[in-house]
């Protein structure tokens, strides 16, 4: 039997979770990572050389990592960041090593799919977009002075730590070019897996570069939306399960999906949740994906049990 043909989308640790797990499936796997990080180490980067934020593509990458000495190793110096308050400080080694590729090749994939050769990497990791993103948000209550009133964030990390209610995103630029690597990907894909990942600036985003959301609309392969192990987060108040896919809809009504994977834990009103689920064309699917030491970070082995059992 051949391995199925999975691409993942999102970013942070919401997407290396995901490939952590579908790597023990499949040998053909694809990440595609978002691009709008404007934080920390990627985002002084991406301000003092004008590249993509390397920080999540580094983090896909890590998760692929060959599972022997060798891919160990490089994996930790990827992830190594140096301490201080100098230049250095707070950067990432892989972040280092990402860019400088990119400035000695001039290619963007071509860089990654070396740093992928160091770590003898399960897979290839892929950004969704070609240039560098800025997400901004529509946030109701932004200021706790005038709590019905309605402010636009800007950039990634504001949006991820304002203190008001999210209410929609977008991209800046509007119409962003895909990598069209990444649609490639899609279109050949068996298997599209969208989450877990932070909604509004991991997941949702995908969905808003032209590209990415019309080859997901048109691809033959079925679709697998992942739900976070944490509803009520700062970039969710007050949400639930179903206000998760509620508003994935909003952002992309024509997406259908074929399955949508949640943890008991987090379901709530399941009749409800399989109700708006199945408005999406999605079959609701329930499996304990949480570690059980640390509830609000999922278990590769568990994940996988899941992926596998939806993927037969």
């Amino acid at each position: 039997m051949t391995s199925p043909v999975v691409v993942a989308l999102g970013g942070g640790h919401g997407l290396a979770a995901s490939l952590r797990a579908l790597r023990l499936l499949t040998d053909q796997l694809t990440a595609v990572v978002t691009v709008a990080d404007d934080g920390g180490s990627s985002g002084r980067l991406r301000q003092e050389f004008g590249v993509l934020p390397p920080g999540d593509l580094r983090m896909a990458l890590a998760a692929l990592c060959d599972d022997t000495e060798w891919g160990h190793q490089w994996r930790d110096v990827l992830q190594h960041r140096f301490a201080g308050e100098g230049q250095l400080g707070g950067h990432a080694v892989g972040n280092l090593l990402i860019v400088s590729l990119w400035d000695l090749l001039g290619d963007t994939v071509g860089g990654l799919d070396l740093v992928g050769r160091l770590l003898n990497a399960h897979g290839r990791v892929l950004p969704m977009a070609a240039v560098p993103l800025n997400i901004e948000a529509n946030v109701l209550g932004y200021d706790p002075g005038h709590p019905f009133e309605i402010t636009t964030v800007v950039g990634q990390a504001a949006v991820a730590t304002t203190t008001g209610r999210v209410l929609s995103v977008h991209l800046n630029p509007r119409e962003p070019p895909a990598c069209d690597q990444a649609v490639e990907a899609i279109h050949e894909s068996e298997w599209v897996i969208l989450g877990p990942g932070s909604w509004f600036t991991s997941v949702i985003p995908h969905l808003l570069v032209p590209g990415i959301h019309d080859a997901l609309i048109s691809t033959s392969a079925k679709r697998v939306l992942t739900l976070n192990l944490v509803m009520d987060t700062v970039e969710t108040v007050g949400f639930s399960a179903k206000n998760h896919l509620e508003v994935l809809a909003a952002h992309a009504p024509e997406l259908r999906l074929d399955y949508v994977l949640a943890d008991p834990a987090i379901v709530g009103d399941e009749t409800l949740l399989r109700r708006v689920a199945g408005d999406m064309g999605a079959e609701l699917v329930l499996a304990n994906v949480g570690d059980q030491g640390r509830r609000d970070q999922h278990d590769s082995l568990r994940l996988a049990a899941a992926y596998r059992d939806i993927i037969r």
